[in-house]
């Protein structure tokens, strides 16, 4: 089966890319243009026409890359035309017609890809993140993977794994024979140093997976506090309504922002109060939950009636900004004792140290997002991988101690196959689906 697909983005452009990839591309092109095919990897400038009428749909340039040397290691094309939703209709009904080639999936041309051996399934991932990155720090991340050092990293401590798996089997093959005294210390050594090795990828803070979905910051606090206000000023956009009616914002409202080149998802909740209206308890109950996975929480209060239950005094850890709002409506000195939290006092109604406020913001994004050459992990399937891999690993130790080699080789097995899992060095069906179907249709 061929495949096509818009590869660049729906809309009015200057130009649009279809891309084709399978068996049948060269006599696609050739239906299309009535011509024998372009020298590979040189563009040609060629007339296209409708399949059944010859009728000219566009003039545009055909890239020829016959596999294996393509993205997807098979025969495949690319289609320069004009980008208006006229010609790349007429081009896409025109290519339905043609038996056996349909519309690619979501992900299917890197899918390929990864299939046919051009890239590994990190690889695959940092590819989608690319095309998704918003900031810069996505950006570089992104790059950071595709350039192969987390697959090496991996592949090293697998490969680590059979060779003390080769040890073991030996030993299961051939009982009556003792493992040298060398031997025995390589599978020790080897098997400390992939323990150290992956705990220290472990304990990342979550740093990969902050960078790829955004640093989470919840907006809490008593109604009519500011929260909404506080979202639209630091979105430069009404995100949320803002009304002087207590107990507005019923739901978690969300945006996402670039700050600074830190990619950023800011929560707005329902004000924390005693509620007998049930569908504003279930927004309360909403908000702490949102509190709970947020990787910084601006807790926000009145100058004049900084109302501080139980509740918001405990989200007010080292994870947390005492936002006071209304500052221009203040007329006596804040507690002292309110004081010594880490705070700001501000206005959002005149503007008066936002920007203050943006700086502790930033200041902390800064802390949590620690450059490193060493952010292996991106993804949560990365993280479990690892963990079980890890878990697997202390089981062989165990039983290795009590000479029990059947079951310890079994644990060295799945240990090695949670490590392949990770760059796709073994069965992974059961993952493509839900990896690939992330990406946009056309990559």
């Amino acid at each position: 089966m061929t495949i096509f697909a818009l590869s660049s983005g729906p809309g009015i452009s200057g130009i649009a890319v279809i891309r084709i990839s399978g068996k049948e591309t060269s006599k696609i092109i050739k239906l299309l243009t009535g011509l024998k095919m372009p020298v590979p990897r040189v563009a040609t400038l060629r007339k296209i026409n409708k399949i059944n009428t010859s009728e000219l749909i566009d003039e545009g340039i055909i890239l020829w890359f016959p596999g294996p040397e393509s993205y997807t290691g098979e025969d495949m094309a690319e289609i320069q035309v004009h980008g208006s939703k006229a010609v790349i209709d007429a081009l896409h009904s025109s290519l339905s017609d043609i038996e056996n080639c349909r519309l690619a999936d979501p992900g299917e041309f890197t899918k390929l890809a990864f299939q046919n051996g051009k890239i590994n399934l990190l690889k695959a991932e940092s590819i989608a993140d690319l095309i998704s990155s918003e900031t810069e720090i996505q950006r570089q991340q992104a790059i950071k993977i595709m350039n192969g050092k987390s697959a090496d990293q991996f592949n090293y401590l697998r490969d680590k794994l059979l060779k003390i798996l080769s040890h073991v089997e030996a030993k299961i093959d051939f009982p009556e024979e003792d493992l040298p005294n060398n031997i025995l210390d390589e599978i020790k050594n080897s098997s400390d140093e992939v323990i150290i090795k992956i705990k220290k990828i472990l304990n990342d803070q979550k740093v990969g997976e902050r960078i790829r979905e955004g640093f989470k910051i919840a907006i809490l606090g008593p109604t009519n506090a500011g929260k909404s206000s506080l979202m639209n000023h630091l979105s430069n956009r009404d995100v949320a309504i803002v009304s002087e009616i207590a107990g507005t914002t019923r739901d978690v409202i969300e945006t996402h922002l670039n700050l600074d080149g830190y990619p950023v998802t800011i929560s707005d909740t329902a004000g924390i109060r005693d509620s007998k209206d049930e569908i504003e308890k279930k927004g309360i109950k909403l908000s702490l939950k949102r509190a709970e996975e947020a990787d910084l929480k601006l807790v926000i209060v009145e100058a004049n009636n900084p109302d501080f239950t139980d509740v918001l005094k405990g989200l007010l850890d080292d994870n947390a900004i005492l936002v006071i709002n209304k500052s221009d409506l203040l007329k006596k000195n804040i507690d002292p004792q309110i004081k010594k939290i880490n705070h700001v006092l501000i206005s959002i109604k005149e503007n008066k140290n936002i920007e203050k406020l943006i700086s502790k913001i930033k200041n902390n994004l800064k802390n949590k997002f620690i450059s490193s050459d060493d952010i292996l992990i991106t993804r949560e399937r990365h993280r479990q991988h690892l963990q079980q891999c890890l878990d697997h690993i202390n089981n062989f130790n165990q039983k290795k101690e009590i000479e029990d080699f059947d079951k310890a080789a079994e644990d060295l097995r799945l240990a090695t196959r949670h490590l392949g899992m990770i760059v796709g060095k073994v069965d992974v069906e059961e993952i493509l689906g839900s990896i690939f179907n992330d990406f946009c249709i056309g990559k």
